[in-house]
């Protein structure tokens, strides 16, 4: 790859991944999905949810949620059910690295603010931390192949999480 295909590389992945954050925040589960390879993965609750309440894949991994429907589907439940999450996503500072002509990763430095109706409360997290990310090229595309979010500190109202169980 000679530095002008890896410029171009560089500003795909970077478009794909604030599509991730575009779709995430409408809650575009279709567009979401679109954006993963057939064999993705996912560890985004194994550092933000008690292991009792995590996901698991398949293959019986904890934490772990497999396959692009099934990725995009773990989100919607847990932004839709039982009332609706309000989400803004921001990350900056992407570190991008080729593994070869056709898979990269990335740590993109995050923060996310979720808010939902419980009643009469509000119940709110502020997150901030890095997603770890690794891409394949497939065809003309770049699509994600893993991710994993680890947040270094979360601010939230004491039930936020209550809504897995509800």
């Amino acid at each position: 790859m000679n530095d002008i295909e890896k410029l171009l590389a560089i500003h795909a992945i970077k478009d794909l991944f604030a599509k991730k954050l575009r779709y995430m925040d409408l809650k575009m589960w279709d567009g979401y999905a679109s954006l993963h390879a057939d064999d993705a993965y996912s560890e985004t609750w194994k550092h933000s949810l008690p292991a009792e309440d995590q996901p698991v894949s398949s293959e019986g991994t904890r934490g772990r949620v497999v396959g692009p429907q099934a990725i995009a589907a773990q989100l919607a439940r847990v932004f839709m059910h039982p009332t609706p999450i309000t989400s803004v996503h921001h990350c900056h500072g992407a570190e991008i690295d080729f593994l070869s002509d056709t898979e990269a990763k990335g740590i993109w430095a995050m923060e996310d603010s979720l808010w939902w109706q419980n009643g009469d409360v509000e119940e709110h997290l502020h997150g901030y931390g890095h997603y770890y990310e690794t891409f394949r090229k497939e065809g003309d595309r770049w699509l994600f192949t893993s991710r994993q979010l680890i947040r270094i500190r979360v601010d939230m109202t004491p039930d936020f999480w209550s809504r897995i169980n509800a």
